[in-house]
Order: structure tokens, then C-alpha cells, then sequence
């Protein structure tokens, strides 16, 4: 993976915070940055104070420190910003964050010096990773907190893991890669902590999952119609995009149609049946899925103008001018990371209601108490749906946004901030709830469509149950349910079940 001056993809960060990707500096960002540098040491040597450069920060930016205490002052600005408390956050969110602030740092508007951010990407290739906090971040000014403990690290200071996970010394672990810690000049500590690293990293990766837990969740929702002896008429083409010219909808009601074709249990009732219309849960659910696909079209464009962004604070503009700004406020991610755990919700919601009507006797059409093997006897998915029913009322919790919130800092200079970091946090944890909730939803329909026997479903549901089966097994007495669950939730997780859908029905939107 090079980093370039202009920026880098979604793909790119998730290649080097979850696959390992090793990240290289460009040749012409090695150059630019070395230029650029030269402009930083120039006002360095000036007797005329330069902010971030020969003076304190924030509401201290009015101090002017002496040529020989500048060492000492980017020292501390590391240490004194590395104030982070509480859990660990996840090692694939720390490299997120590191390769986007090199990202930044080669852009060569921050002044850094090619060693540092060389640095950087040592560490970040020798798989060492930085003890980050869940909780220091204002989203204002950047990450702060956050990216001062990853900075830490290129001091041979702070905590710190090692390829195997372990935390070891900092320094130690440094020595053992052949990485040489760096003493940071003039410019530097501000240029490695004042960005949006964070909760952009966080945001890219959710919209990865969720490009795949979308589709998830038209299947899961399709096989749910299945069992719960819904129809496929609701999804035909003509009632969606002509009519309603949501994109979003139309390619959830086309993966809903396509899952149902050539379904036996669906052809079972198309005559004789009293029902007029299923309720919203099954015909509703590409309004619902749709939407969320709209909404996150919408979040991934300003995702991409902010990976093609260089934040800091000053910059050097291309004039060589170095100048304060305020493009470090998380606002522009922060409104999308909020507007996105609202249409989790949703889509969570409505599998919870589709899985509560499968175990309802009353409103299953035809099927036992709870999918119970003995009803009485046996609970079936009873508690299952509890779990759900947690989860999403959890979703709906982290749906309330963070971004209207606003505590001053650092004696009233950074007077109004964006709490972006806390959308990513809550928007991390909504993913991870719409899988596990997609996981119960899926468990219970394939029990549903297997207790539909003789009635024969379509190919991708067949495909499916047979892998579920392998995995958990099929209807039967009651058994430890949670390492089902989570067996099930791993199927999602890995890829595995999109693939199998796929590589039976075709390629789904």
C-alpha cells in the first residue's frame, strides 16, 4: 500500500487495519515532505513566534518558548495530550488511525520531517500497536488523546502490543523490529495529533460492514418471508423503482425477489390463501433496508472527501504560508456517524419483529410455540428473541446522537467541539448489534423454513439451511443455545453465508 500526497480509499484502510497491508511512502511524498519541511525550520530559526512552531498551544498559544526548550515542548504537548482512560479500543482501530494520520502527514501541508512520519509506518508495519483509551477524544482539535498515545510509541515512551498481542515496554519492542524512537522537533507534535483519524478509521470500516450487512439483511428478511409463509409479489420491479425512485429499495426489493425465486413453500399458498397482505415487517422491509442504503450513500461521499483531506492545524499552504484554521472539527463526519446508527435501528427492529412473529403460534401460520420441539417441555428460540429485543433496544439508545452535545475545553479556546469520537464508538457498537440481531433473525427462519417440511424452499434458502445444519443443527430438543448463536453470527461475520447466497442465486445488489 503507497501513500501518496492525494489521499488513499476505504479499501486501502481496511486493507492495512485488518489485513496486514504494509503501507510505503511514495517517492514524491518523500520529496514534498522534505520541501516542506525546510519552510518549518526556516520560521523555527525566525525570532518571530510562529504558532505550533516557537509557541504553546491551545489557549497557550500566546507563549512564546525559547529555542532551547522547544524539544522539551513537543515532549510534552505527547505526554500531557496521551490522557486516555478506560478500555482498550480494538487493535484494527489503531492501525485505522495511524495509516490515516500518515495519510495526512504525507500530504505535505503539516511540516513533519520524513524520519517522523517514516516512523510511523515502521511501527505500523511491524505490527506494533499502541495502547489507545476509549475515552479522551472531544473530536475537536482531532482525536487528541488518541493520536498522542499512538505518538508516544514513536518516542520509545507510552504502552504498547506486539505482534502477538502481548503488551510489552515500548521501547523494547521497538529495538526488536530495528525501529529507532525519535526525539520530535518543532511542528511535529502537533502535526501527529491534530486530526479526524479516529472516527473517520471507525466510520470506514462500518461502511465496509455494512455494504455487507445490508444485503445480509435483505436475505435474512426474504428467508423469514419463507417460514412465515409471506409472498414474493410484494417485490416485483414494477412496484418499486418506477413508482418510488429510491435506489436503495429498489436493489433491496430485486435481492429479496431474487432470494424467494423458484420457492416451493412461497408457491404453496399463491391460491386459496385468505391473507391479503403480509404485515409491514415482510412487505415493508426494502422501504426500511432501502433507506438505510440511501442514507449510507450519502455518508460514504463525505467519508471520501474527508480520506482525500489533510488535516491539521496550522498548515502549510502550497505558497509556503503557514496558517491556523479550524478544519480539525469532527462535525462534518460526526452528523454522518450519528445519521447512520439511526437506520441500524431500523432494520434491527423490524428482524426483531419478523423473528417475535415465527415463534408466535397465533400470527406463525401453521408453526409450533417459540420453533420449541415440545412445546412446554422445550422453549425453543423464547429466549433467543430476548437477546434480540436487547439488542435492538440498545441500537435505539445508540441511535440518540452525540453531535448535538458540546463541552468547552482548554479554558474556553476550544469552545464548542463535535464529540465525534463518541458517534464512532456508538456507531461501532450499532454494527456489531445489527450482526448479531441478523444472526437470531437468521437462525430462526431456517428453523421456521425447515419446519415447513415437505414444502420445499428456493436454492438459496435450501443452500443455507444445509449449512446451517452443519453448523448447529436443525430442529430438535432444547440445547445450549448461545454457542449456536454465536456460531451462527460467525457465519455472517466471515463472509461465508453472502458467498454461499451468491454462489447459488447470482450476484445480489
Amino acid at each position: 500500500m503507497v501513500v501518496f500526497t492525494s489521499g488513499t480509499t476505504l479499501a486501502e484502510v481496511v486493507a492495512v487495519a485488518r489485513h496486514n497491508a504494509r503501507a510505503e511512502l511514495s517517492e514524491d511524498a518523500r520529496e514534498r515532505v522534505s520541501t516542506v519541511r525546510r519552510r518549518i525550520d526556516a520560521l523555527a530559526a525566525s525570532e518571530v513566534p510562529a504558532y505550533g512552531i516557537s509557541t504553546g498551544f491551545g489557549a497557550l498559544a500566546n507563549k512564546h518558548v525559547p529555542l532551547e526548550k522547544r524539544t522539551l515542548l513537543q515532549k510534552s504537548l505527547i505526554r500531557s495530550h496521551a490522557a486516555g482512560i478506560g478500555p482498550i479500543v480494538e487493535r484494527e482501530v489503531v492501525r485505522a488511525l495511524m495509516f490515516l494520520r500518515a495519510k495526512t502527514l504525507a500530504s505535505g501541508h503539516t511540516g513533519i520531517r520524513v524520519e517522523t512520519l517514516q516512523t510511523m509506518l515502521d511501527i505500523l508495519n511491524a505490527d506494533i500497536t499502541p495502547v489507545v483509551h476509549e475515552f479522551g477524544s472531544l473530536g475537536c482539535s482531532g482525536d487528541l488523546a488518541p493520536l498522542a498515545h499512538c505518538a508516544l510509541a514513536l518516542m520509545g515512551e507510552g504502552r504498547a502490543m506486539g505482534p502477538d498481542g502481548e503488551e510489552r515496554p515500548v521501547a523494547e519492542l521497538l529495538a526488536e523490529a530495528g525501529i529507532s524512537s525519535v526525539t520530535l522537533a518543532e511542528k511535529e507534535g502537533l502535526a501527529l495529533i491534530n486530526g479526524t483519524d479516529g472516527m473517520l478509521g471507525q466510520f470506514v470500516m462500518a461502511l465496509n460492514d455494512l455494504h455487507e450487512l445490508f444485503t445480509v439483511a435483505d436475505v435474512t428478511a426474504a428467508l423469514s418471508v419463507e417460514g412465515l409463509l409471506g409472498t414474493d409479489r410484494v417485490f416485483v420491479p414494477e412496484l418499486h423503482e418506477p413508482l418510488r425512485p429510491h435506489p436503495g429499495q429498489a436493489s433491496s426489493a430485486a435481492n429479496m425477489l431474487k432470494i424467494l425465486e423458484g420457492s416451493g413453500i412461497v408457491a404453496s399458498h399463491r391460491t386459496g390463501d385468505s391473507r391479503i397482505q403480509d404485515a409491514y415487517s415482510l412487505r415493508c422491509a426494502p422501504k426500511v433496508t432501502g433507506g438505510a442504503r440511501d442514507t449510507a450513500a450519502h455518508a460514504m461521499t463525505v467519508a471520501e472527501r474527508e480520506l482525500a483531506a489533510a488535516v491539521d492545524n496550522p498548515v502549510v499552504l502550497d505558497d509556503g504560508t503557514v496558517s491556523s484554521n479550524g478544519n480539525f472539527h469532527g462535525a462534518p463526519i460526526a452528523y454522518v456517524l450519528d445519521f447512520m446508527a439511526i437506520p441500524l435501528a431500523d432494520p434491527a427492529s423490524m428482524a426483531e419483529r419478523r423473528t417475535d412473529r415465527m415463534l408466535d403460534p397465533a400470527r406463525s401460520h401453521g408453526l409450533p410455540p417459540f420453533l420449541a420441539e415440545d412445546p412446554g417441555t422445550d422453549s425453543g428460540l423464547m429466549i433467543a428473541q430476548y437477546t434480540q429485543a436487547g439488542l435492538v433496544s440498545d441500537m435505539k439508545r445508540l441511535a440518540v446522537p452525540a453531535s448535538v452535545d458540546s463541552i468547552p475545553s482548554s479554558a474556553m479556546q476550544e469552545d464548542h467541539v463535535s464529540m465525534g469520537w463518541h458517534a464512532a464508538r456508538k456507531l461501532r457498537q450499532a454494527v456489531s448489534n445489527l450482526r448479531s440481531v441478523l444472526a437470531i433473525e437468521l437462525l430462526a427462519a431456517t428453523r421456521a423454513i425447515a419446519l415447513r417440511a415437505p414444502l420445499e424452499p428456493g436454492a438459496a434458502a435450501s443452500a443455507v439451511l444445509r449449512e446451517i445444519e452443519g453448523r448447529v443443527g436443525g430442529p430438535g430438543p432444547d440445547k445450549f443455545l448461545a454457542p449456536d448463536i454465536e456460531s451462527v453470527e460467525e457465519y455472517l461475520a466471515s463472509g461465508e453465508f453472502l458467498r454461499t447466497v451468491e454462489g447459488t442465486v447470482g450476484p445480489l445488489h
